[in-house]
């Protein structure tokens, strides 16, 4: 149905397809997010970090170029939005990871690094981190702060004013839950944002984007 496939069953199939026609943009992004979805809807364990980052390639990554694609932006921003796309999705993942294993029975946490640690899975559905678990996280955060640092080349290479704004927002937002998540404990409660952290970011992204 994104291309042209006759039947209206799935609205919003439909809608994207008639904002891929006025826009003139591929259908590759909303093929690559749909792989996504069958992904979460089959594989519930990832074996190590390139796995996983196989994952946030389609879903995560495809949202970044969509945006870059609807701004007329070249497409050598790619690079540093997949970067923050992927850093985003492995954030939330943290966040997420004991609901995620309670409720859904997924773990993105790579199998490789919690044997690198010596946690084992059935550790998530405790009240608290433990050590190991612990320095799972620690690891996870720690590439993942490297995924930052690449984001940080997005803003000063997008053309948009506005757009290079949101992206110094959205990069700031991401460092600052990275060093959330370094101190808190998605186990025992969300690890979230602060309102100062928005506040700060806001202003720090408008100054520098």
């Amino acid at each position: 149905m994104l291309e042209g496939a006759p039947g209206e069953d799935a609205p919003a199939a439909a809608a994207m397809r008639a904002s891929i026609a006025a826009t003139g943009m591929t259908a590759q992004h909303c093929r690559d997010v749909l792989r996504a979805f069958t992904l979460d809807a089959t594989k519930l364990r990832y074996r190590d970090w390139d796995d996983l980052m196989e994952y946030c390639r389609y879903s995560a990554s495809p949202v970044g170029r969509q945006l870059l694609d609807l701004h007329g932006e070249d497409r050598a921003t790619w690079g540093p939005s997949d970067a923050l796309c992927s850093a985003l999705q492995v954030l939330n993942h943290l966040q997420d990871c004991g609901d995620d294993y309670r409720n859904l029975d997924r773990v993105y946490l790579p199998e490789a690094e919690l044997e690198c640690c010596g946690a084992r899975v059935e550790e998530l559905a405790a009240s608290r981190a433990s050590t190991a678990l612990r320095a799972v996280l620690d690891r996870l955060l720690h590439r993942t702060d490297a995924l930052i640092a690449q984001a940080r080349l997005l803003p000063s290479s997008v053309r948009s004013p506005g757009l290079r704004r949101e992206c110094a927002v959205i990069v700031n937002l991401a460092d600052r839950l990275a060093r959330r998540l370094r101190t808190g404990d998605p186990l025992a409660a969300r690890v979230k944002l602060h309102r100062s952290d928005f506040a700060a970011s806001f202003l720090l992204g408008f100054l520098r984007g």
